[in-house]
């Protein structure tokens, strides 16, 4: 198996990991990742395969199980109950809860507060030249998530501050000042969700806590570190994936000399996928081998992680006729911006309404947008979003 280096703090690969990806895929798509000490497989046919397969997942093998330092075990007591690091049989029973909860029905019914909220942020915008990211990017899912779980809006501040402090750790450049801020984060983030679940249960509301604490299944209901784990899970993942998503959005249709019809009724849905295949806003997702698994013409041994690179299999021209153009129009075909299999992202419908009613209602409201400054990402590897997108009306 050929070795790779690549840092994932190389400036050069953040602003644009997709050159390395070309090459990559262009050799073998299956190959060691020096600098993560994992194999990583970069194709799409083989990631959307093992997204899939049984014999991979998330939770840590039991033999690999480390102690939790004391500075991380406030960390710890949210993230152990977090459906995107269990297997089954417990991951089928949170999720089959928070499905409960997380209905089609619900989120549909969000369109009018998504609307509203644009609508609002849109009216704030100011004459000169600002940046998009906190303005609108940012500020729109922390909003509906706050709604949605039923928090004051006033606390959507707090909700990104605890948020970004969190989701630092899965980023390559985490340390120790990192891993104390999250736990920090985390223990608040928890005493905050625990008040306000106990303040549910005694006046229950139209929100998703409420529902969260009324889902039931086969006699079984959420307990409250479940609940508090699924809302910052909610929070963190849903809120971190469209604020990029949106960024990303913008951007590529800027440079890429965007015609009104890309957001039209009948093509937005398309230009959503399009820039979820073009532009992710994750890259890699790990797994690990419960068992010997043959891939390709290599074997991952059992007890070992692979990285399954999301944004490269977006890239391949296996898949995807000129991968590197940005086009709408393109036939569609799936991708893995999302995930798949038994984690795929259980809020991938609202974020697919937010970045669609989002770009319509931006695009509308400013159709003569304009960057006035290169967008650049920040190194938040194997995240991939924009630092700042600062553009005038």
């Amino acid at each position: 198996m050929k070795t790779l280096r690549q840092s994932p703090l190389d400036p050069a690969f953040v602003q644009n990991p997709y050159e390395f990806y070309a090459k990559v895929l262009a050799e073998d798509p299956v190959q060691f990742w020096q600098d993560y000490d994992m194999v990583a497989a970069f194709d799409a046919a083989t990631v959307h395969a093992l997204l899939r397969d049984r014999r991979l997942g998330r939770a840590v093998p039991a033999d690999q199980q480390k102690p939790i330092p004391d500075h991380l075990r406030a960390f710890d007591a949210v993230e152990r109950y977090s459906m995107l690091d269990m297997e089954p049989p417990t991951h089928t029973r949170l999720r089959g809860l928070v499905l409960r909860a997380f209905t089609s029905r619900r989120i549909k019914a969000l369109t009018p507060d998504i609307n509203a909220i644009c609508d609002d942020l849109l009216h704030a915008f100011p004459d000169g030249p600002f940046d998009l990211i906190p303005a609108y990017c940012t500020a729109l899912p922390v909003r509906i998530i706050a709604r949605l779980l039923g928090v004051p809006e006033e606390m959507s501040g707090e909700l990104l501050r605890w948020s970004n402090t969190m989701v630092a750790m899965y980023q390559a450049s985490r340390n120790r000042a990192a891993e104390d801020a999250a736990n920090q984060a985390a223990r608040e983030f928890a005493e905050f969700l625990s008040g306000y679940i106990e303040k549910r249960r005694q006046a229950p509301r139209d929100d998703l806590i409420t529902h969260l604490i009324a889902a039931e299944e086969d006699g079984e209901k959420l307990t409250r570190d479940e609940m508090i784990g699924t809302c910052i899970l909610l929070l963190n993942a849903g809120h971190e994936a469209t604020v990029h998503t949106m960024g990303n959005a913008v951007k590529a249709l800027l440079q890429n000399e965007f015609t009104p019809d890309f957001l039209g009724d009948d093509q937005i849905a398309t230009t959503v996928e399009e820039v979820l295949r073009y532009d992710p806003p994750l890259h890699m997702f790990t797994r690990y081998a419960y068992e010997d698994i043959a891939i390709g013409q290599h074997t991952l041994k059992v007890g070992a992680q692979v990285a399954l690179m999301l944004g490269s299999a977006g890239r391949d021209p296996a898949r995807f006729d000129q991968p590197d153009v940005f086009d709408p129009h393109r036939t569609p075909a799936p991708h893995a911006a999302f995930g798949g299999g038994l984690h795929f992202c259980v809020g991938a419908p609202l974020a697919r309404l937010e970045l669609q009613i989002g770009l319509q209602k931006l695009f509308r409201h400013a159709p003569k947008l304009t960057l006035t400054t290169p967008p650049a990402y920040g190194n938040t590897y194997h995240f991939h979003g924009l630092t700042e997108l600062l553009v005038r009306l």
